[in-house]
């Protein structure tokens, strides 16, 4: 069975942004589209009339909504096979059981009615800690959003995380005949092995040495597996949140990994995947890995 790119919709600018580029990536794996709308609203309107005092009660506005962005996804491309729902529950809720049996899930960067100073909505960060998929969160400069950069951004993270995320990335970039730019950053610890304050600009002290073997262990089996994709692998010191977020201007897509943690619900996302969702110039796919 072929498993669906799923959409959560809500009207909002940010969403039909997301509604475009999911498109086009369903049209490039050869998925169909699912375009989910979800509130609460639908329990508590039960049994109500669909109108009251002259305005459109909430379920004829869901209505609109994923008629709408199903119309826009149909305009994009006749070729990609769109359905639609409207489930009563909580938008984060049900995108992260949607994830249950989808490709991937893919969310604006900010919601309806989400305030104008947030970096990041509350949904899409629920969704991208949560799900059992990749989840793709749309945000970016019209270049990157266009796919214009041909370029994807790998953020190579420890084994334990990153496993599923270089698969993933190697995928999207022989589709998309791009290049693919993996980086590892890494820093030199505050003090070295004898406890001494590190001088800064000093000796790396194999750090570099060690970022560079970790990155060729973890592509070494993708390459083999992929071998016309361009790779460009590059081994910067610096946080690695803040070197993503600084090339993601020059990317289309930036992936992460990321991995269940024992003992709290869901996914943890780290700081990498924060900075990211919250600061990246243009989507963000967070993986997470299955075991």
């Amino acid at each position: 069975m072929t498993l669906p790119l799923v959409v959560g919709v809500d009207g909002s600018d940010s969403c039909l942004l997301a509604v475009d580029w999911a498109v086009d990536e369903a049209e490039r794996h050869g998925l169909p589209l699912r375009l989910v709308h979800a509130s609460l609203w639908a329990r508590y309107e039960a049994g109500l009339p669909s109108v009251s005092q002259g305005h459109p009660s909430e379920q004829l506005l869901a209505e609109h909504v994923v008629a709408s962005a199903a119309e826009r996804a149909e305009r994009r491309s006749p070729d990609v096979k769109v359905t639609t729902d409207i489930v009563p529950e909580d938008a984060a809720d049900a995108l992260v059981r949607e994830g249950d049996d989808a490709f991937a899930v893919v969310t604006g960067s900010r919601g309806r009615g989400e305030l104008k100073g947030m970096l990041l909505g509350s949904v899409g960060l629920a969704v991208a800690g949560r799900a059992h998929c990749p989840v793709v969160v749309v945000r970016g400069d019209r270049v990157g959003l266009a796919g214009r950069h041909e370029r994807i951004l790998l953020g190579l993270g420890e084994a334990g995380t990153s496993t599923d995320a270089v698969r993933f990335a190697f995928r999207e970039a022989e589709l998309r005949d791009c290049t693919l730019d993996v980086v590892r950053a890494w820093r030199r610890p505050a003090f070295d092995r004898r406890g001494e304050r590190v001088r800064a600009g000093g000796p790396a002290d194999g750090y570099e040495e060690g970022a560079s073997a970790l990155l060729h262990a973890q592509l070494e089996a993708a390459i083999a597996e992929h071998p016309h994709v361009r790779t460009r692998r590059t081994t910067p010191e610096g946080p690695a949140g803040k070197v993503l977020v600084h090339r993601s201007a020059a990317a289309d897509l930036v992936i992460v990994g990321t991995r269940h943690r024992k003992g709290h619900f869901g996914l943890q996302l780290g700081r990498v995947s924060h900075a990211l969702l919250h600061h990246s110039q243009c989507p963000v796919a967070v993986v997470p890995q299955s075991h």
